[in-house]
């Protein structure tokens, strides 16, 4: 049974992404209720997987030693749990969003192909089959930024095409090295190279390069210039998929280079690991930065998803185990308020017509649960306190502090405490003016939140990221003894 599962999960999505294109005189009705169907019983699978012993299962060899295999482990179930959940929620919103697009059985499709490549790649036992898939699900969401057919879509979705598959390269080339130096190229908690390796030297050149190339799809600096030009163009569910799930699709590659192929004891101390803190660090303040900067509304969001992942990646390369298990815990919590937060952007967009943040004023009165759920979501961003990005922050400065990396160690949370200020700096006056225009400031003649299938969405979203926050005690327990099994 679990490695008919193990089938199920990729395959499922794919089908119903076919039929929805084959069915050209089907109905629009007969459509949705086929993607939002599949997205369905996608949900119900993995939630039922999620329960399930490990698997593993052998689909095909290219060569005796290029293998495609399948298998499960704590890894594989966080993402998994993330992305279905994510794209149900987002899905849902899309019915009404797409309701008039002409394209919407093309859009649907293509949402459902790059989750059938992302469960893919969650799924993935080794390295090569990883990459496989980390390539499709490139290639099946490109569609998505270029959904529009506008110029503009096709400037951003040939950019998001350039930089991910050039970071792909970068990190094949690390990868055939890789298979010469290491025992092997499947996944083992702990990693298979220790510290007295003879290639150590070619091996953290490598490393370094890999974790660059797969930090394109992150948005880690200098690979992160397609984030903030491909979410104005795309339609805000594909944003919202983009920000929340398809980002995070860089760092587990990293994650499962650094911490399951090469290991952490390897690289722990080395310029390797100071060279990509140090990067995450420089990501983190300028993708902050640069979204306090800007008035247009999901370009803002954008360059805050450029931050806020680079958070996770920090956990990642301070490589202690409160680091990692907040990096982990941060992956859940960003996904579930960046799809909120695009969605919201979305939801003005659509009822009202509105782009930019400086055209927001008074937007509380006339749509005030959906600024409601953005003020939510948004504190949780900024971390206060008992929402969920307090609680991963404190793990993620815990981390640095017991790294015992000089300057680092320090610095470290001194640029997550400048990154939260600007994080309050650029969303909550959009909160502020919302509800508080002034005495002046006329009242709307009706409410324009549009329907349930657009706020339902959007408050489930929010809500979750607060009791995520408050009641965060079994899923730290669980994240943190994942941790401790690979750091």
């Amino acid at each position: 049974m679990n490695k008919l599962f193990l089938i199920l999960l990729p395959a499922l999505p794919l089908a119903f992404g076919v039929l929805i294109a084959l069915v050209k005189k089907a109905g629009d009705r007969t459509r949705s209720g086929l993607f939002i169907g599949a997205l369905g019983v996608q949900a119900l699978l993995t939630a039922a997987y999620l329960f399930m012993p490990d698997a593993s299962l052998h689909l095909f060899s290219m060569t005796p030693t290029l293998t495609v295999e399948l298998g499960t482990d704590g890894v594989s179930r966080l993402f998994l749990g993330v992305t279905a959940a994510g794209f149900l929620l987002t899905g849902v919103f899309t019915l009404r969003y797409m309701r008039s697009n002409k394209l919407k059985a093309t859009f649907y499709s293509c949402m459902l192909f790059t989750l059938s490549a992302l469960v893919g790649m969650y799924l993935s036992k080794n390295l090569i089959t990883m990459y496989l898939f980390f390539e499709a699900a490139t290639l099946v969401s490109v569609p998505l930024v270029l959904h529009d057919r506008t110029e503009e879509a096709s400037r951003a979705a040939l950019k998001y095409l350039f930089y991910s598959i050039a970071g792909a390269f970068i990190a094949l080339l690390a990868i055939f090295i890789l298979a010469l130096h290491t025992p092997s190229l499947d996944f083992a908690p702990g990693g298979m190279l220790n510290a007295s390796n003879e290639h150590r030297t070619l091996i953290e050149v490598v490393v370094f390069l890999a974790c660059i190339g797969f930090g394109a799809k992150a948005g880690l600096y200098p690979l992160h210039g397609w984030l903030p030009t491909a979410h104005p163009t795309a339609p805000a569910p594909a944003s919202a998929v983009l920000s929340g799930i398809i980002a995070k699709a860089g760092v587990l590659a990293i994650l499962r280079l650094l911490f399951y192929v090469v290991g952490a004891d390897f690289l722990r101390g080395s310029w390797v690991q100071y060279a990509l803190t140090g990067l995450a660090l420089l990501t983190v303040f300028m993708g902050s930065m640069m979204a306090f900067r800007e008035d247009l509304l999901k370009k803002r969001l954008a360059y805050s998803t450029v931050s806020q992942v680079s958070y996770i990646l920090l956990g990642l390369f301070l490589m202690t185990e409160n680091s990692v298990a907040g990096g982990l815990m941060h992956l859940v919590f960003h996904a579930c308020i960046k799809i909120c937060l695009f969605l919201c952007a979305g939801s003005i967009i659509s009822n009202l017509k509105l782009t930019r943040v400086s055209e927001l004023t008074g937007i509380g009165k006339s749509m005030p649960i959906t600024t409601l759920m953005f003020t939510i979501a948004s504190l949780g961003l900024i971390g206060i306190p008992p929402s969920s990005g307090f609680v991963s922050k404190w793990y993620l400065a815990l981390g640095s502090l017991d790294s015992g990396l000089p300057v680092i160690s320090w610095l470290a949370p001194a640029i997550l405490l400048v990154s939260a200020l600007l994080t309050a700096g650029y969303l909550l006056p959009i909160t502020v003016r919302g509800f508080f225009p002034g005495k002046d400031f006329p009242a709307p003649a009706r409410s324009d939140e549009g329907t349930a299938l657009m706020w339902l969405p959007i408050s489930v979203l929010a809500v979750v990221s607060l009791l995520l926050g408050i009641f965060a005690a079994p899923l730290t327990s669980w994240l943190l003894a994942l941790a401790g099994g690979i750091v």
